[in-house]
């Protein structure tokens, strides 16, 4: 099957805003992001211009992201751990208890 078709229909119900939220989204989400605390996010060119400056505006103020706008264009998002990221990880040993019989 061809792949545009295929990407065609497995998005046909998305809008543009909807497919750039999720896309920027899983960029945020992603593991390495998460480990590293930034990313940087590129428009793409099927990226519409009113869509892309709608997101780049909320996560603008969103409390938390420190934004810095790149000589190509993109964006690079970057955000302080969360307190319940810096707790340290407590470890509870089991205590294996004698049977009363």
């Amino acid at each position: 099957m061809d792949e545009n078709k295929l990407e065609g229909a497995a998005g046909q119900g998305m809008s543009g805003m909807e497919k750039l939220g999720l896309r920027v989204s899983s960029m945020i989400n992603h593991p390495v992001a998460q480990i590293q605390r930034w990313v940087t996010i590129h428009r793409l060119d099927t990226d519409g211009e009113r869509e892309w400056k709608e997101v780049i505006g909320l996560l603008s103020e969103t409390d938390g992201i420190d934004m810095a706008y790149n000589e190509d264009g993109s964006v690079t998002l970057r955000w302080e751990a969360c307190a319940e990221e810096d707790r340290p990880v407590e470890v509870i040993e089991r205590v294996e208890e004698v049977a009363p019989f």
